[in-house]
């Protein structure tokens, strides 16, 4: 999820440690060309660090938060400094007992700024940087404490390793889909608790309707339409780690790429809209907005739409996620924008990180 909406949201938290948006989908929707100009909401960088990885000629990531930076910093410092499974033990992936060896190894590739976060952080080092963020503290709090109310670890483990798709309808609704799930999840989701413990309070500004009803329905997607076994983001939910599947940008067929690109990659500390104010640097082709709209309003959401247009290039191609708050092209902007509807329709159906309501792909025109 993206880190750089609301103005009024703590920049003192690292909010994300991970990006909780499928770069898959994304990376399809976008259609990334060799050479295109990229630019995107940083959050944790693993969703530009795929862009790097799908052949983009330069990827500026911005955030405002400065700490989302630090995360995006040792995240590149881990391509440069580690081996491909050094990377996946200090993400917290795979199980390890040398994250401090391996972070102390990255440290020397970082700024004076990042190293400061980090290491005033040793616990989170020890556990695997991918804990950090107060999202998957969210998660962690619901892993421990929550769903072994739910369900025993036995059939957790069921879950996970997928089947057909009747094999797991056939398991969600007759082993999985109990009133203790039903009951539990929609209180740990419910809007209150997830202003509490997992998002800033912020962003839920121009959410309407009930919060949990929306996800548990998008949940149930996930677990029977999707395959669990194929689902990066599921199996860290469940189980604090990436069991059988990684993201794109953490798979090892794509490692040696990214890490021969990082030239390819800057970042900025500044609001989204103050870099396309102050860019100088010819068009851009591609835009990965995160979930940035869900946190503005609809005026600030088209003002920000007429931004990215005035800097974008004649078919370039912008994508961006709706969780709870439904934003896309205005009526007034359809001369500019081509909203590719059944593209990004499809690709939601395959959404794994499956909280999302839509996915939406547009075409400058």
């Amino acid at each position: 999820m993206g880190a750089n909406g609301v103005a009024a949201a703590d920049n003192c938290c690292l909010r994300y440690a991970q990006c909780w948006e499928d770069a898959d989908i994304l990376l399809q929707g976008l259609d990334i060309t060799p050479g295109d100009v990229c630019l995107a909401i940083a959050s944790a960088g693993d969703n530009a660090l795929a862009m790097l990885g799908r052949g983009a000629g330069r990827v500026i990531a911005v955030d405002m938060n400065p700490l989302q930076l630090a995360c995006l910093e040792l995240r590149v410092a881990t391509y440069r400094q580690l081996a491909h499974r050094e990377m996946l033990e200090l993400i917290g992936s795979l199980p390890s007992v040398r994250r401090a060896d391996l972070y102390r190894r990255c440290r020397r590739a970082l700024s004076s700024e990042a190293r400061r976060f980090w290491d005033g952080r040793p616990e989170a080092i020890v556990r695997g940087i991918g804990h950090a963020g107060r999202f998957e503290r969210y998660f962690t709090l619901f892993r421990s404490y929550i769903l072994p109310l739910i369900h025993p670890q036995e059939r957790i483990e069921r879950l996970l390793q997928g089947g057909t798709r009747e094999q797991r309808e056939a398991f969600y609704f007759d082993e999985w889909d109990t009133w203790r799930w039903r009951l539990l999840f929609r209180t740990f989701f419910s809007r209150f608790v997830m202003a509490r413990f997992g998002r800033d309070p912020s962003f839920f500004r121009f959410v309407n309707g009930c919060v949990a009803g929306r996800l548990m329905q998008r949940a149930r997607h996930a677990l029977t339409v999707l395959n669990p076994a194929e689902n990066p983001y599921l199996q860290w939910i469940l189980t604090g780690r990436h069991a059988t599947a990684l993201p794109y940008a953490l798979r090892p067929e794509n490692f040696d790429t990214i890490r021969g690109r990082l030239e390819r990659l800057e970042w900025h500390c500044c609001s989204v809209e103050d870099f396309l104010e102050a860019w100088d640097g010819g068009v851009i082709d591609r835009f990965n907005l995160s979930d940035i709209f869900e946190y503005l309003s609809p005026e600030n959401s088209h003002r920000l739409l007429e931004r990215v247009l005035r800097r974008g290039r004649r078919g370039g191609r912008l994508a961006y996620w709706n969780m709870l708050v439904q934003r896309h092209r205005p009526d007034r902007l359809a001369h500019r924008l081509r909203p590719l509807t059944e593209l990004a329709s499809g690709l939601l159906q395959r959404d794994k990180a499956f909280f999302y309501s839509a996915f939406i792909v547009e075409e400058i025109v």
